[in-house]
């Protein structure tokens, strides 16, 4: 999920060597309050994504757990917190399950237009406004200005792809932006208009990028970080079959726990 931009560290505190033998320099941020925890403190590992081999680097942190906002790949790296679990959809072997198929219907007439490269229009802002307040309140998000919802779309070193979708009067009722990897999808962040809510969007345009990821024969979608104990994070273990990246840095089947059953 894109928040707002991470704060640039001073220095480097390591590296690491996904890019052709070379070493791309790791910058940790201060510790701050948790946005998806109470009570703990967030710091990440992020790097630049700048120059001709920007898109080939993030292939290959992608892969190591990275996730972009701007022009920064980050990963979490919390002290005594590994809650941050990041997962892929295997596209492949994706099938929807009954409740999936139930909240798709009231999307099936949507009109769906990609956008490459994005671009910040003013009507998408308005929804994002609406979205934001309507399911993050106070938020750090909540006050971002238009030129800050700029940044966030149209800031990229990589192949980034904005979707919209309409509604069969013309009106624009989601938005969801995705960066183009070189074994997938990376979903970026999704907005929607929240009095649809019941109609499950957010799922409808979820299961659109795995299909479009299908389409394109790209084997994965990136989904970002699954949190166990985090309702605005756990709602990922619906898009099955899923990996997960272990602590040996490799991908592998991943079965979420019984507590994650019952989310809707």
């Amino acid at each position: 999920m894109v928040k707002e931009r991470p704060r640039q560290p001073r220095g480097a505190v390591g590296g690491i060597r996904p890019f052709g033998g070379r070493l791309v320099p790791l910058f940790a941020t201060p510790p701050e309050p948790c946005p998806y925890l109470p009570e703990r403190n967030e710091r990440k590992l992020l790097t630049p994504l700048y120059g001709p081999n920007a898109s080939a680097l993030f292939d290959e942190l992608v892969v190591r757990g990275f996730r972009r906002s701007h022009s920064v790949a980050y990963r979490p790296a919390c002290r005594a917190c590994d809650a941050c679990l990041p997962v892929r959809v295997r596209v492949a072997d994706f099938r929807p399950t009954r409740n999936l198929r139930r909240g798709l219907k009231d999307a099936a007439d949507w009109h769906v237009e990609e956008i490459d490269p994005p671009a910040a229009l003013p009507n998408h802002y308005r929804l994002f406004q609406r979205y934001q307040s309507s399911r993050h309140g106070g938020g750090d998000m909540s006050r971002m200005s238009f030129g800050d919802y700029r940044a966030m779309v149209e800031e990229s070193a990589v192949r980034t792809v904005l979707v919209e979708f309409r509604d069969d009067g013309g009106a624009v009722i989601g938005v969801a932006i995705y960066d183009r990897v070189v074994d997938g999808l990376s979903g970026l962040y999704q907005f929607f208009e929240p009095d649809l809510e019941p109609s499950s969007p957010g799922t409808f345009m979820i299961v659109w990028l795995i299909e479009r990821a299908r389409t394109l024969g790209l084997p994965y979608l990136y989904l970002g970080y699954y949190i166990e104990d985090c309702r605005k994070m756990a709602y990922k273990v619906r898009f099955r079959p899923l990996e997960a990246l272990g602590p040996d840095g490799r991908w592998a089947p991943f079965d979420p726990p019984a507590s994650a059953e019952a989310i809707k």
